[in-house]
């Protein structure tokens, strides 16, 4: 069975635009996220699965667990209802 693609909202993809910029200028640093994958990864993944808002609200509870008194590891997003990887 084959899923339609979906076109990110105009909000999304301004979203994706500005995470992968900071990306591209922090290309060569170490990262400074105690979870793997990065939390612009996280972020621009969970975007792209689950659209602009809950896509944000996964991202900022991410950053909110990236800190000293947090976590670590690998932290992925969570799959859709019915979705496999």
């Amino acid at each position: 069975m084959e899923t339609e693609s979906k076109t990110p909202s105009l909000a999304a993809r301004g979203s994706l635009k500005a995470i992968f910029a900071y990306q591209s200028i922090r290309h060569g640093q170490v990262s400074p996220c105690r979870f793997t994958p990065s939390c612009s990864a996280y972020a621009a993944e969970a975007i792209e699965t689950y659209g602009f808002l809950t896509g944000t609200r996964l991202a900022i509870w991410r950053v909110l667990r990236c800190n000293p008194f947090g976590n670590h590891g690998v932290d992925l997003v969570p799959l859709k209802t019915g979705a496999s990887r």
